[in-house]
Parts: C-alpha cells; sequence; structure tokens
C-alpha cells in the first residue's frame, strides 16, 4: 500500500507562486505516473499535472506555462510549483500515483492540500 502526504498548501495572493510536495512512502516514481489534481466543493476532482516514469509531463490547459510538475527520486517526493496563480486555482489539491499492471490497477491518494488564492 502505497502512502502519500501533501504539504505546502496555504493562502497566497493573486498573481503569487506557491509550492506543494507530495512524499511517497516508498521508491515508486519508475513505475507509477505520478499527478496532481484539484477539486472545489460541489465539483468533480480534475487533472491538474502528471509526470510518467520516463519524465514526460501533462497540464491541463488552465494550468500550462504557469504550474510545473517535477519529482525527486532520492527524496521520492513529487513537487507541483504554481507561479501566477489566480482566484480560479482555489481548490483542494490531491496527489496521485497510478499504474496498471497485469490487468491490475493501482491508484492511490493523498488526504489533500487546501489552495486558497485571495487578496
Amino acid at each position: 500500500q502505497v502512502q502519500l502526504v501533501e504539504s505546502g498548501g496555504g493562502l497566497v495572493q493573486p498573481g503569487g507562486s506557491l509550492r506543494l510536495s507530495c512524499a511517497a512512502s516508498e521508491s515508486i516514481f519508475s513505475t507509477y505516473v505520478m499527478g496532481w489534481y484539484r477539486q472545489t466543493p460541489g465539483m468533480q476532482r480534475d487533472l491538474v499535472a502528471t509526470i510518467t516514469p520516463r519524465g514526460r509531463t501533462n497540464y491541463a490547459d488552465s494550468v500550462k506555462g504557469r504550474f510545473t510538475i517535477s519529482r525527486d527520486g532520492a527524496k521520492n517526493s513529487v513537487y507541483l510549483q504554481m507561479d501566477s496563480v489566480k482566484t480560479e486555482d482555489t481548490a483542494d489539491y490531491y496527489c496521485n500515483a497510478f499504474r496498471t499492471m497485469y490487468g491490475s490497477t493501482y491508484n492511490y491518494w493523498g488526504q489533500g492540500t487546501q489552495v486558497t488564492v485571495s487578496s
């Protein structure tokens, strides 16, 4: 059972920056797609960014050019650098680890960290 723990959320002003961190309980980056998702009350959880085992990244259109996903294998951590934030970036942010193997799906979530963008 992979455990994911997010940190780094908080209050930030529009136009500011914030970095979210996600620590995994074991070394999984070589086999799992890591991702950040976000959710607001009453809405579905939406993809923000992902990074594959080979390092390929993917971003939601709404955050392209502003957010950057990265990882540090030595620390078993994945990050989301959020720059030029907007009020619409306010949400709970969740770290995700996903893989499929031999027909089985492995999908893990962290507990979430809240980000509020407000002046």
